[in-house]
């Protein structure tokens, strides 16, 4: 949520320009004002960048300044502009153009292209895959599917970066890309796909762009005509624009400076498809009198959340990172991320969705929580997971929901039952909009309980749901609406590609959850080789994999949790270990990673069993300098509950009386002085100076069996009373080994 978002899914129309700016914190406040010359706002996740430009677009238009046709707003999926478009709607700027950069440059191709070439425009492709597969059959080269869509990422790669078949293997060595081929083959594949498609009039996406480019290159009439169509230009996600798309910007802008970019480098993930943060990074310098905004203030995440965040970011190194926001939550405090090490996958799937069942049974719905992965491969275990303990999930990347075969069939029952409803029965005992819809899809097999278990029936079911329960929304935020009012409002979603929430788990990887963001989100196998993945051997990709788990830890509004297992299967080599990024930010981790054994938690680490259904113990959350309330993660600062630098108020008396009732216990156990109590815990206790059991016990290092053995010694000692044995048996052991341990 960003400042002072609305509840409801259809808000009132603003009445007046000034009403568009009420909300608005006041850095988004200077971005929706901020409608001349070139502007570049530095966002940061969750601070409401989508909010921030879809007002100040609203605001330019409302305000007279822009006219909404000569408005283009650019983004980088259809679902990003599609929410563009709504929002936009719901501001009184209707007339505004969101798209993709691909969407607006075809529209411009296919409406310029009799003019520039003649004829119609070439068919364009729809999936490119079996096209390079053939091309891989006519070199003779073998590929797996694994293969083929890597060799099509890598022609993908090659065309957005304006990259020749035959410069493709220099391309290659010169970006430090590893090719999933030899380059030679690679190149071979691209120049007969690019054969192939010539032979059959056939273009890709990106030729989408490299036409649009070269029609605007070489026809100045038409690149004119273009720029007095189009003399404001927005684009969202600016970090991940490539070199061909920045090309195109460039022709739509001509000699202007009427541009407002958008982006946050340390969201930069997407450089495997050409993408790269140096535009962003470059504005100010290409645009001097560039009006800059940063917005740090986080709306999405709790403070524990955003912590966390900008501890992963503290850590990285490189340009990006030279950039980074410091965000700052704007919500009240939250539960504290939780860390868990499974002995091995099967576990940490069975743990995470155990954890799951319980948010849920808690009340947090299922469609607020994630569960988030590096590669897609990782699902199944989830998948199987969640299903064995009958919570509902949803595979993001799957078919879209206005295409699902279920949505269309009601969406043809409903058109049907707007134009028709009076003459059909199932209708008669229907007072409202909601309940018309119920009647209408009870016919398909919807009802009020869903069926039980997982699979293709529990699926229809959701989808089914999820349009009951827009249909609620929408009669609570529109009285008097009816069918007829629902299925438009359907429509509109569909040509946005703005699905309602289906009620289920989200199961995805971390590229593709960019973007969204859920109530719960646990981000699991968490291991080196995972994260960051095998093959980011370069210090430019082992950033990248950073910024895609910052990416993943700030999709969380409340509950984090993050895990990791140290075996691929039950019984395996307990051989890996958590990912580098975590060092430093896991309680008890320090420069370098700490293995536990499974079963162990310190501060806020929860560690899981290897069994099913073993016993957990509750986890406590990170320690915090009891000065300064900054995270402590080095052992010895943990005891203290303070920074090493943080000023002390430590009781010398005290703790020279302990240490002396320390060297007696040693010498009457016949072990060394450390076993007792270390130096920093001795130290930790005569600082907070505790008087009662429990007071005790929240000093690291203090466990419940040393708190049967000497808790009534100490806190004696720590009232000012004698403690028999302290001085009389003698200071041996005073010189003992006090190395911490």
């Amino acid at each position: 949520m960003t400042a002072a978002t609305g509840s409801s899914l259809f808000p009132q129309v603003p009445d007046s320009a000034d009403a568009v700016l009420d909300g608005l914190d006041p850095e988004q406040r200077e971005v929706a004002m901020a409608l001349h010359g070139p502007v570049c706002v530095l966002a940061g996740a969750g601070t409401g960048k989508t909010r921030a430009i879809t007002h100040r677009i609203a605001y330019g238009v409302r305000a007279g300044i822009l006219q909404p046709a000569s408005v283009l707003a650019v983004t980088f999926t259809a679902r990003a502009a599609g929410e563009m478009r709504g929002r936009l709607r719901q501001l009184g700027a209707g007339g505004v153009q969101a798209r993709t950069f691909h969407s607006a440059a075809l529209r411009q191709l296919q409406f310029f292209w009799p003019k520039a070439v003649g004829g119609e425009v070439p068919r364009l492709l729809e999936r490119k895959i079996q096209l390079v597969a053939e091309a891989a059959a006519r070199c003779r080269i073998r590929l797996d599917r694994n293969e083929l869509r890597d060799a099509t990422g890598e022609i993908e790669w090659s065309k957005v970066t304006q990259t020749v078949p035959a410069d493709y293997p220099a391309a290659v060595v010169k970006a430090g890309r590893e090719a999933p081929r030899d380059p030679a083959e690679i190149g071979q594949i691209y120049a007969t796909y690019e054969q192939l498609k010539r032979d059959r009039g056939a273009i890709d996406f990106e030729d989408v762009l490299l036409l649009t480019v070269g029609v605007l290159q070489d026809r100045h009439d038409i690149a004119e005509q273009v720029r007095s169509q189009y003399q404001h230009f927005v684009v969202d996600e600016y970090q991940d624009v490539s070199p061909l798309q920045q090309r195109l910007l460039d022709l739509w802008l001509g000699d202007r400076d009427s541009l407002c970019v958008v982006g946050d480098a340390s969201q930069t993930i997407y450089s495997f498809t050409g993408a790269t943060p140096e535009h962003l990074l470059n504005f100010r310098t290409r645009h001097p009198q560039a009006t800059v905004v940063k917005l740090v203030r986080d709306y999405r995440s709790t403070p524990q959340v955003v912590h966390l965040a900008n501890g992963l970011l503290s850590q990285a190194r490189g340009r990006a990172a030279e950039h980074r926001l410091e965000l700052v939550s704007q919500r009240e405090a939250g539960p504290e991320p939780v860390f868990v090490e499974y002995a091995d996958e099967p576990a940490e799937a069975e743990g995470t969705a155990r954890r799951v069942r319980d948010l849920i049974a808690s009340g947090v719905p299922a469609s607020e929580i994630a569960v988030l992965f590096r590669i897609n491969a990782q699902s199944e275990v989830y998948e199987q997971a969640l299903a064995d303990v009958g919570v509902p999930y949803q595979l993001r990347g799957a078919e879209r929901f206005f295409e699902r075969p279920e949505v269309r069939e009601a969406g043809i029952k409903l058109r049907g039952a707007a134009r028709f409803g009076a003459n059909d029965a199932l209708l008669d005992d229907a007072v409202d909009l909601p309940s018309e819809v119920r009647a209408v899809l009870s016919d398909m097999g919807w009802t009020g309980v869903p069926p039980a278990g997982s699979g293709a029936v529990r699926d229809r079911w959701e989808s089914l749901a999820a349009l009951v329960r827009l249909a609620e929304e929408f009669a609570a935020a529109r009285p008097g609406a009816g069918l007829a009012d629902l299925v438009a409002e359907l429509d509109e979603r569909a040509n946005a590609q703005h699905a309602p929430t289906v009620e289920g788990v989200t199961l995805a990887s971390l590229h593709a959850a960019k973007g969204l963001e859920w109530d719960a989100v646990f981000l699991v196998g968490l291991t080196e080789g995972m994260m960051p993945i095998t093959y980011a051997k370069t210090d430019e990709q082992l950033e990248e994999e950073r910024r895609l788990l910052y990416v993943g830890v700030t999709r969380a509004r409340l509950h984090l949790g993050l895990s990791w297992s140290l075996a691929r299967s039950p019984g395996g080599r307990a051989s890996r270990r958590a990912s580098r990024f975590l060092n430093g930010l896991r309680p008890g981790s320090g420069a370098a990673a700490v293995r536990r054994a499974p079963g162990a938690v310190t501060g806020g680490v929860e560690r899981g069993g290897a069994a099913v259904g073993a016993g957990r113990r509750k986890s406590r959350g990170p320690a915090r300098c009891r000065v300064c309330s900054r995270t402590l993660t080095a052992a010895g600062e943990m005891k203290l509950m303070r920074c090493e630098d943080c000023p002390s108020d430590l009781d010398e008396a005290l703790y020279e009386r302990l240490r002396d009732w320390r060297a007696a216990q040693a010498a009457r156990s016949r072990q060394p002085a450390y076993c007792v109590f270390t130096d920093k815990t001795l130290m930790a206790i005569a600082e907070a100076v505790p008087g009662t059991e429990s007071e005790l016990a929240r000093i690291s290092g203090v466990g419940r069996r040393k708190l049967d053995r000497y808790g009534t010694d100490v806190l004696a000692l720590c009232a000012g009373e004698d403690v028999a044995g302290v001085l009389d048996e003698g200071p041996e052991g005073t010189a003992e080994n006090s190395s911490e341990k």
